[in-house]
């Protein structure tokens, strides 16, 4: 490798898509004002009090630590061009931390897993929450629970492991986390979401050990069961390793909760009332469906102005869920029925943006059919 292979660059990471504390293998998106040779898609102008400024796009990819979005860092990388996604990426040589996160960047990093309310709570909390995680700095959840406490007297708890991939790391290091929420005083149960090729023989076995101590339910993805779609989506796993990891789960006796998205690129109405009759034969305990929404500074954003794929309408959309739930079995507890976007960020669909008049629309609708959860389901 000559010098002249060598980038050096400030970034600010947009994105941890992920992160494996074992082998400190790392994939993150990230933009930098600085002028790199290789990038994704086109240099984003953004206008502000401050000045025009111009934003390259690309992918960090190899071992390294954990970087968090938000947070700007020195980087020393080489370019790589990956073949199977058909872009550059930059192989880490050397990464560190700038400055630490601010204010602004922990509060936009909470308002995009949590709501305003809930962010400004935390924060008022724990001006610092977002560096004290990342520090592995203790955290008094009693402190945190009080939040809500403050709202819903002698709240009972669930603990919820929700974003990335739960169950990829080394069963001890899983144990520890999910251990230290579970011996928390009130926290009556466990949600893990996860992928289904994410999770090893050790892990089912520590999975079914949990689910005898507590009330535990494992979030699997699915989105579709079309494969085209999959490989377009890059889902990165089979129909056949989901269905494996359902059935591993439900001869252990733990709940399932599946996630499916409805609206997915170039996917017809009939496509996605295929996936959800499938679902619907499945021994699974819940449902959380989705509608796709698009981010500025994705690879799907991309894909949408390439291309300009349907969105669907509000009107659309409520039609088809009403179709779904028709579909469903009555017994699959429905956990979520639609989403709502970080309003800085979504693209299209804004109409997504008012998630309150969506569910308004469906129970509108399903009163004006004059129908119910499973009425057309065939066994």
């Amino acid at each position: 490798m000559s010098n002249k292979d060598i980038m050096c660059f400030q970034a600010e990471i947009c994105q941890e898509r992920y992160y494996n504390e074992n082998s400190c293998w790392g994939v993150y998106t990230f933009k930098t004002q600085d002028e790199i040779k290789y990038f994704n898609g086109n240099p984003k102008e953004y206008i502000s009090d401050e000045g025009k400024s111009t934003y390259y796009y690309s992918v960090l990819c190899g071992e390294m630590q954990q970087l968090f979005g938000g947070c700007i860092y020195s980087i020393e990388a080489t370019p790589v061009y990956n073949k199977k996604y058909n872009c550059w990426q930059y192989q880490p040589l050397s990464v560190k931390e700038i400055n630490q996160c601010s204010e602004k960047n922990q509060y936009n990093f909470l308002v995009s897993i949590l709501s305003e309310k809930q962010a400004d709570s935390l924060l008022s909390v724990y001006p610092d929450i977002v560096q004290r995680v990342m520090e592995n700095k203790d955290v008094d959840i009693n402190k945190v629970k009080g939040i809500m406490e403050n709202k819903w007297p002698n709240s009972k708890y669930i603990g919820y492991f929700q974003a990335d991939t739960n169950t990829y790391a080394h069963v001890n290091v899983l144990k520890e986390n999910y251990e230290k929420i579970l011996n928390q005083e009130n926290v009556v149960g466990l949600n893990i979401a996860t992928r289904c090729d994410a999770i090893s023989d050790e892990v089912y076995d520590y999975l079914s050990d949990l689910n005898k101590r507590t009330d535990l339910t494992i979030e699997l993805g699915l989105q579709t069961i079309h494969e085209s779609t999959s490989k377009l989506i890059n889902r990165g796993h089979t129909l056949k390793q989901f269905e494996d990891a359902v059935n591993n789960l439900r001869k252990r006796g733990i709940n399932v909760v599946v996630h499916i998205i409805n609206g997915l690129p170039f996917e017809t109405k009939e496509m996605m009332l295929e996936t959800i009759k499938y679902v619907s034969k499945l021994d699974i305990q819940g449902i959380k469906i989705h509608m796709l929404f698009i981010l500025k500074d994705t690879l799907l954003y991309e894909l949408y102005k390439k291309t300009h794929f349907h969105v669907l309408s509000k009107e659309e959309y409520v039609d088809i869920v009403c179709d779904e739930l028709e579909l469903l079995k009555e017994d699959i507890v429905i956990n979520r029925i639609t989403g709502d976007p970080d309003k800085n960020l979504v693209i299209e669909p804004t109409w997504l943006l008012k998630k309150f008049c969506v569910l308004n629309e469906i129970d509108k609708e399903m009163l004006r059919r004059n129908t119910y959860q499973g009425i057309k389901y065939n066994k």
